[in-house]
């Protein structure tokens, strides 16, 4: 994950050049609200809103061979197998481009086709940030591709290209249940702590 496995979904607070810094519990309304164009005028500190929450989000790839095997990496820091992906950086980049940016800094693949599959919503722990997971069937990867992996050392130690069963048998168990998931034939995936919310895909029940 290279970079990306810095803390970046840390809030960041950006002040323009002529703006004074308010205390983070408290906001200028006229310098937030003001558009005349011209100075606006003084105007006392007034309680602002409470900060946005900070969610990491990170976006992982499903590659398949032309046999509709899984490529699956052994990272170096964490135990078990995953599949390529990491989270994405604070300046700007969309979980799609987090993808296409990860497999490329850990494979040397580069994808330029995609599916979104899957979206899972991690609730925070004690020690776990928790986040936002996205995971993209990726399409266009051929076996010249494949055969032209080159690893990341610093993080990756070793790939396979397996069955989907073999896969699931060596993947984390919250990547599995994402993977499981995606998988499955249902397009778009919405999951909770890696299981279906009951509420959410159910079919459609009519009006009376």
């Amino acid at each position: 994950m290279s970079r990306s496995r810095r803390n970046v979904w840390r809030s960041r607070r950006n002040v323009s050049p002529g703006r004074r810094n308010v205390s983070p519990g408290r906001r200028n309304v006229a310098v937030v609200t003001s558009d005349s164009g011209g100075a606006a005028p003084p105007a006392p500190d007034v309680p602002g809103p409470p900060d946005l929450p900070a969610i990491p989000v990170s976006a992982g790839a499903l590659i398949f061979d032309p046999e509709n095997r899984l490529l699956i990496l052994k990272p170096t820091y964490k135990s078990g197998w995953t599949i390529p992906g990491g989270v994405m950086e604070a300046d700007g980049e969309t979980p799609w481009q987090a993808c296409q940016r990860e497999v490329r800094e850990e494979t040397g693949i580069e994808v330029r086709r995609g599916q979104l599959a899957c979206m899972d919503f991690r609730r925070p722990r004690p020690g776990k940030p928790g986040g936002i997971r996205f995971l993209f069937r990726c399409d266009g990867v051929d076996d010249r591709d494949l055969a032209a992996i080159v690893v990341q050392p610093e993080e990756i130690s070793a790939y396979q290209i397996v069955a989907l069963t073999d896969a699931l048998r060596l993947l984390r168990r919250p990547i599995k249940r994402r993977v499981r998931a995606a998988c499955a034939g249902r397009g778009l995936v919405y999951l909770e702590d890696g299981l279906p919310a009951p509420e959410v895909g159910g079919p459609r029940r009519q009006r009376p």
